[in-house]
């Protein structure tokens, strides 16, 4: 479907109010807008890597990194009671930090803000852990453990990172909640994703293939755009936040109104 800019965020916000289950599924995308550089855009770190060049620089400084408009657009939709789950590739810890309830986020590939155990499988933050990135590193799975690191309060065990790097499982509990509620959505909005990265992208296939609507805002190529329900090329901070606005004033009139 192939609509004006107005009419695309008319026809999503129209969508959310007459939902009653809409799931969000977030990429890099969505974090431009603060600064951090996506995967596969024109400029991304994959992109610029497969070209011989060198990443790209972030706009801001990492520890001045903040949730955008959109994170906040999302973070207002579980408020009205609309968001029931969101699922994210993200690993930069913005959905936690703009309000998203952690019981209602799958983050499949991780989040660079947390440790586990592997031992007994308890979550801890960094800062919990005690763990200094300066002094020990990312703590990834892949890295040989050092003498003197942070270990498991519970149990003593080892710590690393919950970042899903190559090669890795995506984190089983979470991919079947996420796979539960992209069966069950009657929306999914996908925002800032490629959707090549496999089995996560498969959530989309599996909405479509549930006779969902699909909503999908990505200003590049996936491979699912000419499936989805309705396609915008767009940067998501156009379209989301304006998009949840009217959400919040047609559900105020309701209100106000019963």
């Amino acid at each position: 479907m192939i609509v004006r800019r107005e009419r695309q965020i008319e026809h999503l916000s129209r969508w959310i109010v007459g939902s009653k289950h809409v799931v969000a599924f977030t990429g890099a995308g969505i974090s431009t807008d603060s600064g951090i550089p996506d995967f596969r855009g024109p400029d991304g770190v994959w992109t610029r890597r497969d070209a011989g060049l060198p990443a790209p620089r972030w706009r801001v400084p990492r520890d001045r990194v903040a949730p955008n408009a959109s994170h906040l657009a999302l973070t207002e939709l579980q408020r009205l009671g609309k968001l029931q789950y969101l699922i994210t590739q993200n690993t930069d810890n913005l959905h936690r930090r703009s309000g998203i309830r952690p019981e209602h986020l799958a983050e499949l590939h991780g989040n660079g803000r947390l440790m586990r155990c592997t031992n007994c499988g308890r979550s801890y933050t960094r800062e919990e852990a005690g763990w200094d990135t300066d002094r020990w590193g990312p703590g990834f799975r892949t890295q040989r453990p050092r003498l003197g690191q942070p270990g498991c309060v519970a149990c003593g065990g080892r710590l690393v990172s919950t970042v899903v790097n190559f090669g890795d499982s995506l984190p089983q509990e979470e991919m079947a909640l996420a796979e539960h509620h992209a069966r069950r959505c009657d929306l999914m909005v996908v925002l800032g994703s490629s959707l090549v990265v496999q089995p996560a992208a498969s959530l989309v296939g599996l909405a479509l293939e549930s006779g969902k609507r699909v909503v999908l805002i990505n200003q590049g190529k996936t491979p699912y755009d000419r499936t989805v329900t309705l396609r915008v090329r767009a940067g998501i901070g156009e379209v989301l936040p304006p998009a949840v606005e009217r959400v919040k004033q047609v559900l105020e009139e309701r209100s106000g109104g019963s």
